[in-house]
C-alpha cells in the first residue's frame, strides 16, 4: 500500500483519516457537508485529478498532523463559531482515535446552504 501514511510505526490509509475528519466535521452544528458544491449543487466528496481535495491530512516533521478541510455551512450560523467548534471536534477525534497530536486544523468555507 504505497499511499499509506506512517504514524509512529502504524500505517494508516489516507481514506481512514479522511473519514474520521469528515464524520467529526459533519457532527458540528452549522456544517452542512464536507466538500464543495459541484454540478447541480451535489457535494463533491472525493478528489478528482486536478480538483482540490475536501480533506487533506499531512504529517509534519515532528509526527503531528496538519489538517485542511473544505466545508459547506448552513446559512445563518456564525461562521467563526462553527469553524472553531469544527477545529476542536476534528482535533479531538484524530487525537483519540489515532493517538497522534494535531498541529493545526484549517477550515475553509466554500459555500452556504440555505435552509428550506
Amino acid at each position: 500500500m504505497s499511499d499509506e501514511i506512517r504514524l509512529e510505526g502504524l500505517g494508516v490509509a489516507p481514506g481512514v483519516l479522511d473519514t474520521i475528519v469528515t464524520l467529526a466535521a459533519e457532527g458540528v452544528e452549522g456544517v452542512f457537508a464536507v466538500g464543495s458544491p459541484g454540478i447541480a449543487g451535489l457535494v463533491q466528496r472525493g478528489a478528482r485529478k486536478g480538483a482540490a481535495r475536501a480533506v487533506d491530512v499531512c504529517v509534519e516533521e515532528d509526527g503531528s498532523l496538519l489538517v485542511t478541510v473544505h466545508v459547506q455551512a448552513v446559512y445563518g450560523r456564525k461562521l467563526r463559531e462553527m469553524a472553531t467548534q469544527a477545529q476542536a471536534a476534528i482535533s479531538d477525534a484524530l487525537s483519540s482515535q489515532v493517538g497522534v497530536d494535531v498541529a493545526g486544523v484549517d477550515i475553509y468555507v466554500d459555500g452556504l446552504v440555505f435552509p428550506e
